[in-house]
């Protein structure tokens, strides 16, 4: 579903700022994988997800999805594949609309505009069911405007929304990184049900070591622009944070000072 050939980034190139963020990534994944990306600040984690998603151009390489090159599309032409969530929960929604208008917002991805009512009422019962799923009463709240809504709220809203179309692939960028312990356990809970559900292909990015070894089927470690470790199976079922660090100490010959993956 995802190939990534030999990628590579740099940024400022020939200034004293330059900072090479990927140092030919190679990744390929299965249909179905949910693979979560750990490692330090400045390990390319966000970077190769903004590759991805377009952001800016790659130096050199290939973004592959299901089969189809799209390195040399623009960010807004790559959308129709992908459904992403940022960290910041006030992205990705639109604070001065109501519930109900961002889900048919993100229901409309990828089609013409015509001139038909707006929300029909089979879609406003197609939003209640998907709504009552989260479990956090926004169901009933359907004409409230966004920017009303907690933090976790928010972010669980924008994660329905990514995937109201099931993306070819999901990208969860530090998603839960803003949000209390407690909620952003829940978010990540939504997180796995719906990816689960809908059979979606996910990399997730976080900082967390627990969590990057208590979700999905796949862990892959970053460091210095590079795929330093690729652990899944039965490997990461018995994983450990210890486990973790003795191998990455091993592939990268230094000792991992992150506190905050550490700490979760």
């Amino acid at each position: 579903m995802l190939e990534l050939k030999n990628i590579y980034k740099t940024f400022n190139p020939g200034s004293v700022n330059e900072k090479r963020a990927l140092n030919g990534v190679n990744l390929t994944l299965e249909e179905g994988d949910f693979v979560t990306i750990i490692g330090g600040n400045g390990a390319g984690k966000s970077t190769m997800l903004n590759a991805i998603a377009g952001t800016w151009p790659l130096d050199s390489g290939s973004v592959i999805i299901d089969g189809i090159d799209i390195t040399k599309l623009p960010e807004h032409k790559r959308a129709i594949y992908l459904g992403r969530v940022f960290q910041d929960p006030m992205n990705g929604t639109a604070a001065d609309m109501e519930i109900e208008e961002n889900l048919a917002i993100a229901k409309r991805r990828g089609q013409k505009r015509t001139l038909k009512w707006g929300i029909t009422k089979k879609e406003r019962e197609e939003y209640f069911e998907l709504l009552k799923m989260l479990d956090l009463g926004l169901e009933n709240r359907m004409r409230t405007k966004v920017g009303l809504l907690s933090g976790g709220q928010r972010q669980a809203l924008t994660l329905l929304m990514a995937t109201l179309k099931k993306p070819k692939l999901l990208l969860l960028d530090e998603h839960t990184a803003a949000l209390d312990p407690k909620t952003a356990a829940k978010v990540l809970e939504l997180s796995d049900k719906i990816i689960a559900e809908n059979g979606l292909t996910a990399l997730m990015v976080t900082h967390n070591m627990k969590d990057a070894i208590a979700h999905g089927n796949r862990l892959i470690m970053m460091w210095d622009g590079q795929i330093i470790l690729d652990i899944k199976g039965e490997e990461k079922k018995n994983l450990t944070v210890d486990d973790l660090l003795k191998q990455f100490t091993v592939a990268s010959g230094k000792e991992f000072v992150s506190d905050r993956a550490l700490l979760g």
